[in-house]
């Protein structure tokens, strides 16, 4: 918008001084731009020059921008809707989660009363998975977990310490590793060739939930700490 009226141009100044800075009632962000945008346009066409009138091309390019400049802003505050359902959804969802136990990635269990949870996630099928273990306590390896075939996806490992099925105490009863913790690694293999997208998930559980415009929603878990709902790889 440049043609103006250069008979009186500090008319024009004031004119659209008063323009942008008119006192109007608050409304929404695409209704203000069309407004002020349809109050310039009213503003300069008063005060053209009469030797140089607008053309119909400048006033159909300049309603094209208005166009433009509207379907943009329309599609930003839709974008935010979604966006701010989108948390409440995954808020909801997460809350449910309390009192849960999930797998997240990790390498550590707990052993308590001959019981622990661990997992492994497979990118791609594997002809033998193995799980290692290790004391923490001796940093030997104490005990290998064999899983077999295995296709893709999340494997959830209820362990109960034994060192070796084949291997009895004096009283004929499996050997058992005591309560603590230890660290394991996965080895996966298909046709003797060792896999590189095997990784190891520990068992945790989801105490509480945090939520906030800026970080979205969080999950809290005892012993991992802070996480989102992607990390989650499976709820048991």
């Amino acid at each position: 918008m440049t043609t103006i009226n250069t008979a009186n141009p500090g008319a024009n100044v004031n004119d659209l001084m008063s323009t942008m800075n008119a006192k109007k009632a608050e409304v929404d962000g695409v209704q203000a731009d069309t407004d002020k945008f349809m109050t310039l346009l009213v503003t300069q066409l008063k005060n053209q020059d009469p030797l140089n009138p607008l053309d119909n091309a400048q006033v159909t390019s300049q309603l094209a921008q208005l166009q433009t400049v509207t379907g943009v802003n329309k599609l930003n505050s839709t974008l935010e809707s979604l966006k701010a359902s989108y948390q409440s959804s995954e808020a909801m969802q997460a809350t449910n989660l309390i009192g849960h136990g999930v797998l997240v990635e990790g390498y550590q269990a707990q052993l308590s009363g001959g019981k622990a949870i661990l997992g492994v996630e497979l990118d791609s099928a594997a002809d033998k998975v193995q799980v290692v273990v290790t004391s923490n306590a001796t940093g030997k390896e104490v005990a290998t977990i064999e899983l077999g075939a295995q296709q893709p996806g999340v494997l959830p490992i209820a362990w109960d310490g034994v060192v070796d099925p084949t291997k009895v105490d004096a009283d004929g009863k499996p050997v058992t590793l005591p309560d603590g913790t230890y660290t394991y690694k996965v080895i996966a293999s298909r046709a003797g060739e060792e896999l590189k997208d095997a990784r190891t998930l520990s068992f945790d559980s989801v105490a509480s939930v945090t939520t906030n415009s800026k970080d979205g929603v969080k999950l809290n878990l005892p012993v991992k700490g802070v996480v989102t709902m992607a990390d989650i790889k499976q709820v048991l």
